[in-house]
């Protein structure tokens, strides 16, 4: 598989393989329903909406949308309609959630819960973003942007992981990583030194795999050629990296912020770390970046 550089080229990708089926979890809203609807007619994904069947119905009407196009299931309550979604997922009759009109609360506890949900015992729960920043030559794959606050090493060498497979299905076989800190200076009075110079050690005894990996390292010298040639820095990831670790989730939101609002960037997100993937989009995400983290979900189902 050639490596994917824009999110546009997910669809190809996804059109080439059988259809992975979404479920969307209380899917009443507009914007839920626009989204996945984009994604049908793409030839991407089967859709499956659980919630009001009557809501559905309405909303498709009004959009001009062929309600035909998806599988209905009615469950009109909200908690319910989340559980009933997650239990879809682990019968086997869908590949991944998505996020509707639901709140984020019922949808994380239906996704939690420890006898029906769609964790298995130890595991860790993270978020995963994908940005297309005209300003970079590549795609960069972050995290966590959304749900660790502040995560401890073995929370960062999950994370790791997941940037690093999700890297791998966008045809990346060895990325790049930088584990970022505000220094490439190892100073032991920053934690997020520390756990970098501990990840990169790691990386090069073998025990973290498929990613070449260099700590702590600052944004610019992550992603910025000129930055690293003008400090002089000897690294197989500055300049070039695929996958950035923020030190905390405070440093990795305000990134992904900049990048949307300030420099126009497009994105693709999702919830890792559960037995399938989940999309958890917010209803100020545009239809583009839904779209987006869809395919991206599909992709790596």
């Amino acid at each position: 598989m050639e490596a994917i550089t824009k999110l546009d080229q997910m669809f190809d990708h996804l059109k080439a393989n059988e259809n992975k089926r979404l479920v969307a979890a209380y899917a009443n809203d507009s914007h839920t329903i626009e989204a996945v609807n984009e994604a049908v007619e793409k030839n991407i994904i089967e859709g499956i909406l659980v919630g009001d069947e009557n809501i559905i119905k309405s909303v498709c009407q009004e959009e001009n949308i062929d309600v035909n196009r998806f599988k209905i299931v009615h469950e009109p309550d909200e908690a319910a309609s989340a559980a009933k979604s997650v239990s879809m997922i682990n019968a086997g009759d869908a590949d991944f959630l998505m996020k509707g009109l639901v709140g984020t609360d019922k949808y994380m506890r239906a996704i939690l819960n420890k006898e029906n949900g769609l964790m298995d015992p130890g595991a860790i729960l993270s978020h995963v973003t994908v940005i297309e920043n005209a300003c970079y030559h590549k795609l960069m794959i972050v995290g966590d942007v959304a749900v660790l606050p502040k995560p401890d090493l073995k929370q960062k060498i999950a994370i790791v992981n997941f940037l690093v497979a999700t890297a791998r299905k966008l045809g990346i076989d060895c990325p790049k990583t930088a584990i970022i800190s505000a220094t490439e200076k190892v100073n032991v009075k920053m934690p997020a030194c520390v756990d970098a110079a501990l990840i990169s050690q790691m990386a090069k005894r073998g025990q973290i795999k498929n990613t070449i990996i260099d700590g702590p390292l600052a944004v610019d010298l992550a992603i910025d050629m000129e930055s690293v040639e003008i400090k002089g820095i000897k690294s197989d990831v500055a300049g070039d990296a695929d996958c950035l670790l923020f030190p905390d989730i405070q440093s990795g939101n305000v990134f992904y912020k900049t990048n949307t609002k300030l420099a126009d960037a497009k994105l693709g997100a999702m919830v890792v770390g559960a037995r399938k993937p989940a999309v958890l989009s917010s209803r100020g995400d545009s239809a583009e970046t839904k779209l987006y983290s869809i395919a991206l979900a599909a992709l790596t189902a």
